[in-house]
């Protein structure tokens, strides 16, 4: 059987006039951020390109062109059998109607499939055994789940499936009440025939906003999908406009994902970077250990003695860029990404934190649960120091205190030496010559 003949779609989004990824996203545009270090998306288009009879990779997004320019060139350079473009929204559209807007540039070449990936998210992607799923199914669409705790249930797409055919009964958008405990992960497979279903959604959305009177609607045409009518937009939402009439018309499945072998985490806030971190490593760990770093573990019989070399002291998984510079005598790990030239000295220690570009860290210092901005520099016997775990909450504090969470020095931060920052978040290029805990450094 000849292979299917296939496309992905990475959704962007746009710039955010948020706050949950600052001061991170001041650096770089969120899809860009480093994670296990690569940018977050580099992630999506490796799975994909992995994926038999995969044939284009396009980006759909609101951000300007120029802001994937060079990150697309080195994909490009990598995955040369495939062609990896940017399609950019003339406003934005929502999840589903970047999809229904580009849809002669998806249906070029005449793909048998597709896949929808959210942009932001960390996954194991087991797009190959969807597929294998979906030769099973008469569907138009497959939905990656996967089961989590019920006390988080709420906070994502609701799933409630036929246990036994993997049919998806009823499709909710963030419920009130706990209706199964397989959320949606925002991965997607769709045949052509989910845009006959998108423009439907798209006429039943006119046709309620003419009903009730909220502006005059003119008819989508062919030439112009465009969601505007009388400067008022209207999107569409992929989750909750086409996913739920999918399921209405028993064409959605559900590929639940493996306990165990598959994870996935919504990447919503700065802090969620550190376990998305952890949890790429550790799949790396098991699956592509090449791409950690291979340096030696250090134990007790292999401590250099004075005056002779030593390589690094890594506890995996580890990724440290070729270009950065670890003392032998620091130890490094688990669960750490160190990036481009950065010099780690004498002593340090660093564990499950992410160290971007151009940092400087002193002798003696220890780095936990934080990230550490581009061209940051921390002083001699200072600690960063972030709340262990994963915090769930999307807002940075509560009465008035910080949520304990990472701690997060944004880009030129300098720490003085022996000063301790516990739990903060600071924006960029602030001087601390001071201890602080449980603050926003504005």
């Amino acid at each position: 059987m000849a292979p299917l003949n296939l496309k992905g779609i990475v959704l962007v989004g746009g710039p955010s006039v948020g706050t949950q990824f600052r001061p991170l996203s001041m650096g770089v545009p969120k899809p860009l951020f480093p994670i296990a270090g690569s940018p977050m998306i580099y992630h999506h288009i490796n799975a994909l390109a992995k994926v038999q009879g995969m044939k284009e990779i396009l980006l759909v997004g609101f951000f300007e062109k120029e802001v994937f320019d060079g990150f697309l060139a080195q994909v490009q350079m990598e995955f040369n059998f495939i062609s990896i473009r940017y399609l950019r929204e003339y406003q934005s559209l929502g999840t589903g109607g970047g999809l229904y807007h580009f849809r002669d540039e998806i249906l070029r070449g005449n793909p048998d499939r597709f896949f929808v990936l959210n942009a932001d998210i960390a996954c194991s992607f087991p797009l190959e055994g969807m597929l294998a799923f979906e030769s099973q199914k008469n569907a138009v669409g497959i939905l990656m789940g996967i089961k989590v705790d019920r006390k988080q249930v709420t906070k994502y797409g609701c799933i409630v499936l036929n246990q036994e055919t993997a049919e998806v009964l009823h499709f909710v958008e963030k419920p009130e009440t706990v209706l199964s405990d397989v959320i949606s992960c925002g991965i997607y497979l769709f045949s052509k025939e989910i845009f006959t279903v998108m423009g439907e959604a798209i006429e039943s959305a006119r046709a309620k906003a003419l009903e009730d009177g909220v502006y005059d609607v003119a008819p989508i045409s062919d030439s112009r999908p465009s969601l505007l009518s009388s400067g008022t937009e209207e999107r569409i939402r992929l989750e909750h406009d086409v996913l739920s009439s999918l399921a209405t018309r028993k064409k959605l499945y559900c590929y639940v994902g493996v306990q165990g072998r598959d994870f996935w985490m919504q990447l919503k806030t700065g802090s969620s970077t550190i376990p998305a971190n952890r949890l790429y490593l550790q799949h790396f760990k098991v699956n592509q250990p090449r791409r950690l770093s291979q340096l030696p573990t250090p134990t007790s019989t292999t401590l250099p003695a004075p005056g002779t070399p030593a390589s690094s002291g890594v506890v995996q998984p580890v990724y440290i860029h070729p270009s950065a510079i670890v003392h032998p005598s620091a130890r490094i790990g688990p669960n750490v990404s160190v990036g481009p030239r950065c010099v780690i000295g004498r002593g340090v220690r660093v564990k499950d934190s992410i160290i971007l570009d151009n940092v400087e860290i002193k002798n003696d210092s220890c780095i936990l649960n934080s990230i550490l901005g581009w061209d940051s520099r921390i002083g001699a016997w200072s600690r960063v120091e972030g709340a262990p775990g994963e915090s769930l909450q999307l807002n940075a504090t509560y009465k008035g205190m910080k949520i304990p969470s990472a701690c997060i020095l944004g880009r030129s931060v300098t720490v003085a030496d022996e000063v301790a920052i516990r739990n903060c978040i600071v924006l960029p290029h602030k001087e601390l010559k001071t201890s602080f805990h449980n603050e926003i450094l504005m």
